[in-house]
Formats: C-alpha cells, sequence, structure tokens
C-alpha cells in the first residue's frame, strides 16, 4: 500500500540515500549538469534534508510502499515579496521501482496539504527541460509552467 507521512530527523539517513540516488538520475537529463554545478548539497544530499528540517518553513515527506521508504520531497514554504506565503518544492524523487503506483500522487497530496496548512497561496517546484515524465506528473497534479530558465555555456 502506497503512502506518504511526514519526515522526521530519524528519515535523514535512508533519505539521504534516495537524495544521492536522485541526483545521479537528475545529471542525465538535459540541463541536470547546471542544476548539479549549483546545487549546494551536492557532496552533502543527508545535509540536503537537515537544512530543511531545521529550516522553520521546511517540510519533509517520506513516500512509502508498505512503510518502507521509496521516495522523498522537501519544500520550504517562506513568505515572499507581497507578504504571502508561497511553497517551493526543493526536492521530490521516487526510485524508479516504486513509480507509477501512487507514491509520488501522495507526496505531492501531504505537500500541498502542508502547504495550505502553512497559508501558502501557491505552490511550485521545477522540472528539467528534457524530462518529460516529471513535467507531466506535475501537471497530473495541476501544476503548470510559469517560466522558462535560459542558459548558454561561456567558456565552450
Amino acid at each position: 500500500m502506497e503512502s506518504a507521512r511526514l519526515g522526521t530527523p530519524e528519515d535523514r539517513i535512508a533519505l539521504g540515500h534516495l537524495a544521492a540516488q536522485a541526483r545521479l538520475g537528475m545529471i542525465e537529463e538535459r540541463g541536470g549538469d547546471i542544476l548539479d554545478r549549483l546545487d549546494v548539497d551536492r557532496d552533502r544530499p543527508t545535509e540536503s534534508i537537515d537544512r530543511v528540517l531545521a529550516h522553520p518553513g521546511g517540510v519533509v515527506v517520506v513516500g512509502c510502499i508498505d512503510d518502507t521508504p521509496v521516495g522523498f520531497g522537501t519544500m520550504l514554504v517562506e513568505v515572499a515579496a507581497d507578504a504571502r506565503p508561497h511553497a517551493f518544492v526543493e526536492q521530490i524523487y521516487v526510485d524508479p521501482g516504486g513509480r507509477a503506483v501512487g507514491v509520488g500522487e501522495a507526496m505531492v497530496g501531504l505537500l500541498v496539504d502542508e502547504a495550505t496548512t502553512r497559508g501558502a497561496i501557491g505552490i511550485e517546484s521545477l522540472a528539467l527541460p528534457g524530462d518529460r515524465a516529471t513535467k507531466n506528473f506535475f501537471e497530473a497534479q495541476g501544476m503548470v509552467g510559469r517560466a522558462i530558465i535560459v542558459h548558454r555555456w561561456l567558456d565552450r
């Protein structure tokens, strides 16, 4: 049975392993090399979980199949320039063996609930340009593209 629950400090090691897997997969996607280069937690995936757990607006969720963690999500809810809270899903990942069974949907549902509870008026995340599966997943959750980030290497 797939489910999602809030993460705790006790989950940090297991989620750190999942975060490391997510980073490896991301590098293969178009734009992933740049995202990896800019990721302050790139060499410390467990610290990315710790940082969100310690943040006052941080939310960590754990996606499970039969109580076994197979996915995670991290989100920050912060006050935007208009003085209203806004939620940003920093990371979301499900192990390939746990995809297409509802774990991701359960995690996004919990993230949306948490964002709403914290007064956020919007929630967003990032999908790499070549990652059609992630884009389609977010669209199925009611999230639509609102920006395109462009890049050009200067040293090539």
